[in-house]
């Protein structure tokens, strides 16, 4: 799915993947000059080479690989799969912390860079290019990892979703998830994303007279939602590990009747949940359309029958 277009520079992309074939035994690399790709896997440890060297990424971790930066991914397993989001307006940052002060949420000393690995490969190559949503193919007689260092601040990089620093109501009251917002891409609206990257992991929840999950409610942002591994708490049937959803805006939606029954009538005493989940979100300010393939057979007919 997605909303605007490469062209303009503007607008996202959200895609599947799957594979069971790694890139290098076949000579291939590829780049996108359309956006920065944010790769969430969720099955499968990723090893991706780039032109500054060398990451692994395994589930519960993220990479970002900006616009025009080739690679290519072997697979540590026989097969992987996530999610990737590629934007393409404005490039991913840690959110202003405001009056958090310094330290919270994801803190810029656990963000990993590679470190520049040579490759001296003078064998045939071929190398793919996103351009304008499409897909071109070239050959070049030598590797493209053939970089001995690099410097700057345009580069790859990978986070540990387990090194975020979740923050939380210690009083009353449900607070918004933008809390939890690990990366985000802002619009020229101030508090407009084209994307935020928000995680949901294990955590306390101790508010009082308060209504602990996700409240029934309807937004002007669109929010599409995978589940990386374990239960979501306002979700408890369905939606498993490796699902996806999509609450487009001004789309009423919240927890399901089950889960909102319980925590009515739940003690409101200091409870720890999502032990060894963790969800996430990508939210923006776009009305996302649905492609071709991720309308057919892929989607929960009965969807609204939770609530």
């Amino acid at each position: 799915m997605g909303a605007g277009c490469p062209q303009l520079k503007n607008g996202l992309a959200i895609s599947y993947y799957s594979c069971k074939q790694s890139m290098t035994q076949n000579k291939i690399a590829m780049y996108s000059s359309d956006g920065d790709m944010l790769i969430v896997p969720q099955e499968g440890t990723l090893r991706i080479t780039t032109e500054f060297g060398k990451m692994t990424v395994a589930s519960k971790e993220i990479c970002v690989i900006p616009r025009g930066i080739k690679f290519s991914v072997d697979l540590e397993a026989d097969q992987a799969r996530g999610w990737i989001a590629e934007v393409f307006k404005g490039h991913f940052a840690i959110p202003d912390l405001g009056p958090i002060g310094s330290n919270g949420l994801a803190n810029e000393r656990d963000f990993m860079a590679p470190v520049a690995s040579y490759e001296d490969d003078q064998s045939k190559w071929s190398i793919l290019s996103r351009f304008q949503g499409r897909t071109f193919r070239y050959e070049q007689d030598h590797s493209p990892f053939d970089v001995v260092a690099w410097h700057g601040n345009y580069y790859p990089y990978k986070y540990d979703l387990n090194n975020f620093n979740t923050m939380g109501t210690i009083s009353f009251d449900h607070p918004d998830p933008s809390i939890f917002t690990v990366l985000t891409v802002q619009s020229d609206d101030p508090g407009q994303a084209v994307l935020d990257f928000v995680i949901f992991p294990p955590r306390w929840l101790v508010g009082e007279d308060t209504f602990r999950p996700p409240y029934y409610h309807r937004n002007t942002m669109s929010e599409f939602m995978g589940n990386i591994a374990g239960t979501y708490d306002a979700k408890e049937k369905g939606f498993i590990p490796g699902a996806s959803s999509l609450h487009s805006c001004m789309s009423g939606h919240g927890p399901e009747a089950e889960v909102f029954d319980k925590a009515s009538n739940a003690e409101l005493k200091p409870a720890f949940i999502g032990t060894g989940s963790l969800a996430f979100m990508f939210e923006t300010c776009y009305m996302m359309k649905l492609t071709k393939h991720g309308d057919e057979g892929f989607v929960d007919k009965d969807y609204q029958k939770c609530w």
